[in-house]
């Protein structure tokens, strides 16, 4: 039966007693053995360690085990042979131990993340995969893998995120180092669960773009921009498409990008609903305008697109799109969404009411009506489409276009 601590002298009383200091690691050494030292983390992990100087000087510690799974005097006789081993230069200070398993990579642990954590649906774990899957496997890839694929994940430290951090800002921006480093907050804070030690090393200060209010955009195109971007369009093919069809519709760009050919029906464009999708615009009669689009675009076998990208695939290249178009069209920067926002701002010129060019972007209406009014307004999202083609029509022809009056304001 082991001693009561308050009987404990000397080495094994401070195993026993010393507790944990947050503000720094206490090194406690054995006055009776050579080399031996109780550490105690800020947290309050305790571990025997040896230390001693190889034969050229070099100052050598070694963790041989934790109070509670070894005793005290099997500490002091693991010191003993340990440190007279490290003096003598040997390289395997306990040959006989079995090797360590070789540290989990960052790749490893965060292609474990994919599967139980994304796939599995996050939080709610029922299944049904993330809809930010595709978005997270990217930024891995591009971003993350080539940098920490191979390091091991306990590397990852404070010191080593800020860098990326920096290097992403340089490079590809605020707001995409902000959602990199979001990505990361979750895998971290979801790899808690298997080490209680583990804390995250992700602060508040690596944020890098602010405050979301703060960088809330404010653009949309003038309409001279829209003349000159329109008219550049036609020259750079799939992409200036696209471009024309997010004009006049005002849908996100997943939604345009992913339009199928068999998704338009007798000129009404049925939006799919993704898994987890709170809401969409649903079913759309596009105008002559954006029908004329679809049908002038190639048909590519076995592509089921209208804005085909290569193989069987949907248009992605966005970023060379964009860069083709604005050499074609050099003005103030500006990003796809702007659309959106330019043509919820044209719907409002052209006399649509606040709540039907809301349902016809597909925000979520909130509140009471949000949540009693099921009405499908079609016929009202068909004329706003109308008039906001009709004022597209009339900004590209130079025409005197303050106010489009709509039949059903009449």
């Amino acid at each position: 039966m082991p001693k009561p601590a308050s009987l404990l002298k000397g080495f094994e009383k401070a195993v026993e007693t010393t507790r944990a200091n947050p503000a720094k690691r206490q090194v406690i050494f054995d006055g009776a053995t050579t080399g031996l030292a109780l550490i105690v983390s800020p947290k309050g992990k305790k571990s025997f360690s040896i230390v001693a100087r190889d034969p050229k000087g070099k100052q050598v510690w070694k963790s041989i085990g934790e109070p509670g799974k070894m005793t005290v005097a099997q500490a002091r006789e693991k010191a003993r042979i340990g440190v007279d081993r490290i003096k003598a230069g040997e390289t395997e200070v306990f040959p006989d131990e079995k090797p360590k398993a070789p540290p989990e990579t960052f790749k490893v642990v965060a292609e474990r993340f994919i599967t139980r954590w994304v796939d599995k649906g996050g939080k709610k774990q029922d299944g049904v995969p993330l809809r930010s899957k595709r978005e997270i496997e990217r930024q891995l890839k591009k971003y993350i893998y080539p940098k920490w694929g191979d390091r091991p994940f306990l590397e990852i430290r404070r010191g080593v995120v800020t860098a990326l951090m920096d290097e992403l800002v340089d490079n590809h921006g605020a707001v995409q180092a902000d959602r990199v480093l979001a990505t990361l907050a979750k895998l971290f804070n979801w790899f808690r669960q298997y080490d209680e030690e583990y804390v995250s090393p992700i602060i508040p200060e690596m944020k890098r773009s602010g405050s979301h209010i703060s960088r809330a955009r404010k653009r949309i195109l003038t309409d001279d921009e829209i003349r000159t971007i329109w008219a550049a369009c036609g020259e750079i093919g799939t992409f200036g498409a696209f471009v024309r069809m997010a004009l006049l519709t005002g849908q996100r760009r997943a939604k345009v990008a992913a339009m199928r050919h068999e998704d338009v029906v007798d000129r009404v464009w049925t939006i799919p609903s993704e898994a987890r999708e709170k809401v969409n615009a649903g079913s759309l009669k596009l105008p002559d305008a954006a029908i004329d689009i679809i049908e002038a675009q190639p048909k590519v076998k076995d592509n089921p697109f209208v804005f085909t990208g290569r193989g069987k695939l949907a248009f992605n290249s966005f970023s060379d799109g964009k860069e083709d178009l604005h050499a074609k069209a050099p003005i103030a920067p500006w990003v796809t969404h702007d659309l959106r926002r330019t043509a919820k701002s044209l719907m409002a010129r052209a006399g649509v009411r606040p709540d039907i060019s809301e349902r016809t972007l597909g925000h979520v209406i909130t509140g009471v009506e949000g949540t009693y009014d099921r009405y499908s307004y079609a016929d009202e999202k068909a004329e706003a489409l109308k008039a906001l083609a009709s004022l597209v029509e009339r900004i590209l022809e130079n025409d005197d276009c303050n106010v489009v009056q709509l039949a059903t304001a009449r």
